[in-house]
């Protein structure tokens, strides 16, 4: 059981907001496969306050959707509390997040995602703003970071004791810099160093390699967390929920699925994008799944091609019938997914790192976007 605020996880796991990945689609498949906490993609805080066109797809949730989790991003306390107040008000979510660990260059060189917690002041002013607004609606605010800009600008241990200190009901914290991006390594140390920094009564979340659901328990251990947060792993592979859920409650995890299994997941998918965006939107975005799905299984590259050009569910049909459903889930399919990129150099506002301190709010911080 994991308790974050008055939110009580029978598994203690979360689903990481993920740019064009978690919409309300993939979520429903997650859901169907485990319990957890699984949050919409991350949402600008000015175009939530702003009402921007596309916002209002990007937070839609399902009727029977039970906590419903957002996640925001923003570089000003104002805009960061005003945001809040209109989902309280507007009973938009009964769970807020604050993204500090997007290491993506179009937020970092505005002082946003993993290179804000280095300004500690500013950092704490956004965190409390938001708790105070938070708390008004009774809903639990959380904060995910990173374990700072680079090895030479480590910022986690201050960031997850000012968070607690604000009030924030958890501190999640995915064990890489933000210049190694999502390469090498996650270092599971530092999840353990938090937690050993942080009062129990702030539970404290690891996030970073976590492709198996052995990988989840091993987290734990190694590092007395609260709980888990999955992104990449479970990029085709809901129900890598349904492994966690078991293997957390100490359950057999349950057979992996056939290809043939696959397929269905593969399909209903298609499905549900297509319900959530319109035909044509939705096919397209169920392009680059295809491949996640198929990761590790002997298919071919011809079939692979044509299934990341699908133009439809008839196409999709005609393809997934040439899969032979009686293939067993490749014992080796377990590891990265997605693009893992190699570590870089990030972006930062001109002088950004002169003062700590310096609690001033980046000019043109807070355009509109998504990120990730």
């Amino acid at each position: 059981m994991l308790r974050i605020g008055p939110l009580e996880l029978p598994t203690p796991v979360v689903l990481a907001p993920m740019a064009g990945i978690t919409n309300v689609a993939f979520r429903r498949l997650c859901r169907e496969q485990g319990a957890g906490l699984y949050v919409c993609e991350m949402i600008t805080a000015r175009a939530l306050v702003e009402k921007h066109p596309g916002t209002a797809e990007m937070i839609a949730f399902d009727a029977d959707e039970k906590p419903r989790s957002m996640q925001l991003y923003g570089v000003d306390p104002v805009t960061i509390g005003r945001a809040v107040d209109r989902i309280v008000d507007e009973d938009l979510a009964d769970h807020v997040d604050l993204n500090f660990g997007c290491p993506v260059p179009k937020v970092t060189r505005r002082g946003g995602g993993a290179a804000l917690p280095f300004k500690r002041r500013l950092f704490g002013s956004i965190v409390r703003t938001a708790v105070e607004a938070a708390s008004r609606g009774g809903l639990p605010l959380t904060v995910k970071m990173r374990v700072g800009i680079d090895d030479d600008h480590v910022t986690f241990l201050d960031a997850g004791r000012i968070a607690a200190d604000a009030g924030a009901a958890s501190v999640a914290l995915h064990a890489r810099t933000a210049s190694q991006r999502y390469s090498g390594h996650a270092d599971w140390d530092r999840i353990t160093q938090l937690r050993d920094a942080l009062p129990a009564t702030t539970p404290v979340l690891g996030n970073g390699d976590i492709f198996a659901a052995s990988d989840a328990v091993a987290m734990m251990e190694k590092t007395g967390c609260d709980g888990v947060v999955v992104g990449r792993g479970c990029l085709g592979r809901p129900w890598l929920f349904g492994e966690l859920e078991a293997a957390l409650a100490g359950r057999p995890i349950p057979t992996p699925p056939t290809l043939g299994e696959v397929a269905e997941v593969m399909r209903r998918h298609v499905e549900l994008l297509i319900a959530h965006h319109g035909h044509h939107k939705g096919v397209r975005d169920s392009r680059k799944h295809m491949s996640w799905y198929l990761h590790g299984f002997a298919v071919g590259s011809e079939l692979r091609r044509e299934l990341g050009m699908i133009d439809g569910l008839d196409r999709l049909d005609e393809l997934l019938a040439r899969l032979d459903p009686d293939l067993p889930f490749p014992a080796d399919a377990d590891g990265p997914r997605g693009r893992q990129g190699s570590p870089a150099h990030v972006t930062l506002p001109e002088g950004w790192l002169d003062d700590p301190e310096d609690d001033t709010v980046p000019a043109a911080a807070d355009v509109m976007h998504s990120g990730g």
